[in-house]
């Protein structure tokens, strides 16, 4: 049985390891806002059965609009999505049996999704140890692509391409007729800084956002592509009507509206992520740099990090492998903040692998 392509899945993860699974597991697989979702969540339950009894919304109007608000941008140029997932399909189809490029290590949904829609993808890999956007070769890649997928923050890495990079790149590439699509799931673990209200000045920039992941509430699927019309309009026949259902809308008008849990969660965050690499570097592994809510671990002393997150497994510790990984290739281990007491049991752990090496 193969790893899963995604974390949040311990169960499937121990079967495929061929590990027991202990009966009491933490998941740091799973790159969603330890401290769980707001407050306000709960008090909206009752506005919730009132929603499911009509149709929702098929533009998801009031939700696109707050979120365009955010970005001094019109509703026109937001797309919402059954999770930012749904929206790569999307785009995915757009560029059937095209040219897509991908840089790499990168979200394996890109990937995916291409596959299923028979496109030809080329990948440019970036040494996560020197972490810088190579920009000749991309723009030389995308010459002729009509995709071309960035991750920053990035998802499995944690690091951060420079704005200005960024900039250039679209610049070089604005008479291609490329769609540069950058995903900004992690943005708000980062920081305020966007790259989305560039849009205005790239009519090729589409830039994808998720809400589930900083508001911790993965299982309603509520994510949006900001970009100009003429990108939103491509890419409206792909979606089906009513593609987000009437809860998650609510919800995303409350996300769209509540930047202070956000600021708090980054403040929490920063600190523990800040501790953890450091109490991993001084016991002896090797930490990238992350702006997010998670990181890239090894042990120098293996080339395939399988044997540790066995041995985490069976600690009832679960980490994302990166087998699936363009360029990582399973060399990393991935490992979501969590609350301090979760942090050091995973510490504890680690440091007990390391006595027995």
């Amino acid at each position: 049985m193969s790893l899963p392509s995604h974390g949040a899945n311990p169960s499937h993860l121990y079967r495929a390891s061929g590990v027991m699974k202990p009966s009491s597991v933490m998941d740091f697989s799973v790159n969603t806002n330890p401290y769980g979702p707001p407050n306000w969540l709960k008090e909206m339950w009752p506005s919730f059965f009132e929603a499911v009894e009509d149709y929702p919304d098929p533009s998801g109007y009031k939700a696109a609009k707050l979120i365009a608000e955010r970005f001094a941008l019109s509703p026109e140029n937001i797309m919402l999505g059954n999770g930012a997932a749904e929206i790569i399909h999307f785009i995915a189809r757009h560029a059937a049996g095209q040219k897509v490029v991908i840089v790499t290590p990168a979200f394996s949904e890109y990937e995916e999704a291409c596959r299923a829609y028979g496109c030809r993808t080329e990948y440019v890999p970036v040494d996560v140890q020197n972490w810088k956007l190579p920009i000749e070769i991309l723009v030389e890649q995308a010459k002729e692509a009509a995709v071309l997928f960035i991750c920053t923050p990035n998802n499995p890495t944690g690091q951060v391409f420079q704005t200005e990079d960024l900039l250039t790149l679209l610049k070089e590439t604005r008479s291609f007729g490329t769609m540069i699509v950058i995903d900004e799931a992690f943005y708000d673990f980062a920081g305020d800084e966007s790259i989305t209200s560039e849009i205005t000045s790239f009519s090729h920039l589409a830039v994808l956002h998720s809400m589930t992941k900083m508001y911790a509430v993965a299982g309603l699927r509520i994510g949006y592509l900001a970009a100009s019309k003429e990108i939103i309009n491509k890419l409206k026949p792909y979606r089906p009507h009513w593609n987000v259902n009437a809860i998650a809308l609510q919800v995303a008008q409350k996300i769209a509206s509540d930047a202070e849990y956000a600021v708090r969660t980054r403040k929490w965050i920063d600190k523990e992520r800040e501790r953890m690499i450091r109490e991993l570097m001084m016991i002896g592994f090797v930490v990238l740099p992350s702006a997010v809510n998670f990181y890239l671990i090894k042990d120098s002393a293996l080339d395939n990090q399988k044997p540790l997150l066995q041995f985490l497994l069976k600690q009832g510790i679960v980490l994302r492998h990166t087998e699936n990984f363009h360029g990582l290739d399973g060399q990393w281990l991935r490992a979501a903040i969590k609350k301090e007491q979760e942090n050091d049991q995973l510490l504890s752990a680690l440091k007990e692998w390391k006595s027995q090496c």
